[in-house]
């Protein structure tokens, strides 16, 4: 078995690993990052919409090669058929840009790697080295081979499986409502429109989720679905759904699919702790995705550097590991926590409402000027134009 050793190893090499190697690399740390699959990036388990400000929160200059397209703003849409646009400024962290996902990601890595981050792709991490009560690296499998990995701090970025944050001892579990099952085709020949991401919400278009029509050109478009884990049983699988909301489409019909691609996402409040002694999970592993939309790029990214910079400070002696993974907790739970706490209530409230409630909901929102796509503009909006509906909602109020 060979043994290697650094001060971080971050396992998984999606945005949010990404973004802890190429901080904590950038503050002098020797990092390494091992991705199981052959390639960073690859397959997509994405709507692929995301927000500009996402450029800025982790100094992205935009390219041509992985933005296929970039929108106006978002249309939100009621069973009923009533709609509101929204401003790609208002719409939150899953418009403005429609990305190419895997190349995205890839290139997160290579910014990584030229900050002096290690890769290894097709690596899986098998299991944690724990001595004396702390983490202390992974033992891994590369192209056939066995590797100890040693490290100062370990990350799990491993996505919704979140095994190694289970193996550490983090508390990641999830209730059926606590998680939404998803599918999408990337479609072509399809006449949606290209300026406007559009969402379509209510029990009937998704139980516990919504439709999504991404467009990535004129005739291209991602068009997807999630649905909430607690309405399987009633029989409520997201490919019948989403083959119901394309028949009922005419500006779907004849479109042919060229990629499926799905998965679970986590729509659950964070455990209260995220770190352990030698240990760190960051992104879906810590189920920081937003549990209203489901997004998590954002979050994972901007976790991941708030992560990478205090361990680069660690090993600027700035820092020791445990006062490194405090200030890590502090730092993203202060950027994000009050916000996914309010959205995850928010996201409980509307797996209760009823389609004709949905309706009113979308009326009332699109009834007056909106401040912001947030939990407390809409909350607003709802107890201005709909009073009664408001009361449902009367614990944010």
């Amino acid at each position: 078995m060979k043994t290697l050793k650094y001060d971080v190893v971050v396992v998984g090499g999606g945005p949010a690993g990404s973004s802890v190697a190429r901080y904590a690399a950038r503050g002098g740390a020797k990092v390494l990052m091992l991705e199981k699959r052959q390639e960073v990036g690859s397959p997509v388990r994405c709507g692929e919409g995301v927000s500009k400000k996402i450029l800025q929160k982790i100094e992205l200059e935009p390219l041509e090669s992985w933005i296929a397209n970039e929108v106006a703003g978002a249309k939100i849409i009621s069973p009923s058929g009533s709609e509101f646009e929204l401003s790609e400024d208002l719409a939150g962290n899953e418009t403005g840009y429609i990305i190419r996902r895997d190349i995205f990601d890839k290139h997160l890595a290579k910014l990584a790697a030229v900050e002096g981050a290690d890769i290894m792709v097709k690596t899986t991490a098998t299991s944690l080295i724990k001595e004396d009560g702390k983490i202390k690296g992974v033992l891994a499998r590369h192209l056939g081979e066995e590797y100890r990995i040693e490290a100062t701090v370990t990350v799990a970025a491993d996505g919704f499986e979140a095994r190694l944050s289970r193996e550490a001892g983090l508390k990641t579990s999830l209730k059926l409502r606590d998680v939404d099952i998803c599918i999408q085709y990337e479609m072509v020949g399809v006449k949606a429109d290209p300026l406007y991401t559009e969402f379509y919400v209510g029990q009937g278009y998704a139980p516990g989720g919504y439709v999504w029509i991404f467009p990535k050109s004129e005739r291209v478009a991602n068009v997807g679905i999630g649905v909430n884990l607690m309405f399987s049983e009633r029989g409520a699988t997201p490919r019948r759904y989403l083959e119901k909301f394309i028949a009922s489409r005419e500006d779907l019909k004849g479109a042919k699919i060229v990629e499926i691609n799905g998965g679970a996402v986590s729509v659950s409040m964070p455990p209260e702790s995220v770190t352990l002694p030698g240990f760190a999970a960051v992104g879906d592993s810590a189920r920081m995705i937003d549990p209203l939309t489901g997004g998590g790029v954002v979050n994972g990214a901007v976790a991941g550097r708030v992560l990478g910079e205090a361990l680069g400070r660690m090993v600027q002696g700035k820092l020791s590991p445990e006062e490194a993974l405090a200030e890590y907790e502090k730092g993203w739970r202060k950027k994000m926590e009050v916000q996914l706490a309010r959205n995850y209530l928010a996201k409980e409230k509307l797996l209760e409402l009823t389609d004709e409630e949905m309706n009113d909901l979308i009326e009332a929102v699109g009834s007056i000027k909106l401040e912001g796509l947030s939990t407390a503009a809409i909350l607003k909006a709802v107890k201005e134009a709909k009073p009664s509906l408001a009361e449902k909602f009367s614990d944010f109020l």
